[in-house]
Order: structure tokens, then C-alpha cells, then sequence
């Protein structure tokens, strides 16, 4: 299936950029074998966290550890998506089946749309893992265009905290898109 959604590119300090190294990537999960093999390994004591997680730009979900930078679990890349993702075990009818507990889409370096759920679902999918159907805590993004500082939206206040700028409805955050 042909990955779907917008190629994020990082926005984020160069200097997070630097620490980009091939052997640095995210573990690519592309099926439940995959994530229990994952899982079951150095990973499984991190469980009870967060994870960093991308979905690069061919629509393939990549984890590593909460702390690691989304422009290093992506390899440098472009996203389709990127944020933080906790994982449980389902009870009942499918007890034992790995899904997601929480997920945000909550990345200062892609700062990715909401809009980007529907590749982290596909991701999810492809790789038998359930999921809530949404992000459980959505991030908006944008960039003042008077004083180009980031800003994260809270309670659907478009102001800018820096300079108290109006700030756009749609996402605007890589001047080089659209």
C-alpha cells in the first residue's frame, strides 16, 4: 500500500541534526513479529514509558527510547508523522495482542499536523498493532509569521507567546512547504 500523508521535513535546531548516525536510526517495525522481538528485548524494561516514534516516508514505523531526538530515530529523514507512543497489552477477546495506549504527535523538531494520524494508523496496522483511532494527545503547531518563533497552540488560543501575533489556522510551521 502506498504510504499516505505529507513528508514532514525537520524543522528543528541544527545542531540536533549533527547527531544524526546511521546505526542511530529507530528499529523499523513493519509487523507483530517484529514489535515482539522488539519488545522482548533491551526495550521490554522501557515499556512502561513513552516512546520516541516516526513513521518515515515509506510509511514504516520506527521506536526507539523516549529521549531520543525524532530526527535521529528517522535517520535525517522526512516523516510522515512523529511523536510519542506507549504501548500495553489488550485484555479480553485478543488478550496478549500488543496496542497503543497513548500516542501524541508531539515533536518540536517535525512538528507535525494532527492531519498526520491516518500514516501512524496505516503504520500501526501493517504492523498488527492496535490502536486508539485518534492521537490521545494532539500537539498544534505553528510559526508566527511576524516574529517566526515556534509556537505550540493551547485551548485554541492562536496567539503568539513571544510577540502576541496572530497566529494562522492552518499549519504553517516549514516555511518551505505549500
Amino acid at each position: 500500500m502506498e504510504p499516505r500523508g505529507w513528508n514532514y521535513r525537520y524543522v528543528g535546531p541544527v545542531e540536533l541534526r549533527a547527531l544524526v548516525r546511521p546505526e542511530g536510526e529507530g528499529r523499523r517495525i513493519r509487523s507483530a513479529e517484529e514489535f515482539e522481538d522488539w519488545a522482548s528485548g533491551p526495550a521490554a524494561a522501557e515499556l512502561c514509558e513513552p516512546f520516541t516514534f516516526v513513521v518515515d516516508g515509506a510509511g514504516v514505523l520506527r521506536l526507539a527510547p523516549r529521549r531520543s531526538e525524532h530526527v535521529v530515530c528517522a535517520g535525517g529523514g522526512t516523516v510522515l508523522s512523529a511523536g510519542e507512543m506507549a504501548f500495553g497489552r489488550e485484555s479480553g477477546r485478543q488478550s496478549g495482542r500488543w496496542v497503543v495506549r497513548e500516542v501524541s504527535n508531539q515533536s518540536t523538531g517535525y512538528c507535525p499536523d494532527a492531519c498526520s494520524w491516518p500514516a501512524v494508523a496505516d503504520a500501526l496496522e501493517a504492523a498488527g498493532i492496535g490502536h486508539p483511532g485518534c492521537f490521545t494527545h494532539e500537539v498544534v503547531f505553528r510559526r508566527c509569521p511576524a516574529c517566526e518563533q515556534l509556537n505550540i497552540v493551547r485551548d485554541e488560543h492562536f496567539v503568539c507567546v513571544f510577540c502576541d501575533g496572530a497566529l494562522p489556522r492552518g499549519w504553517n510551521v516549514d516555511p518551505s512547504a505549500g
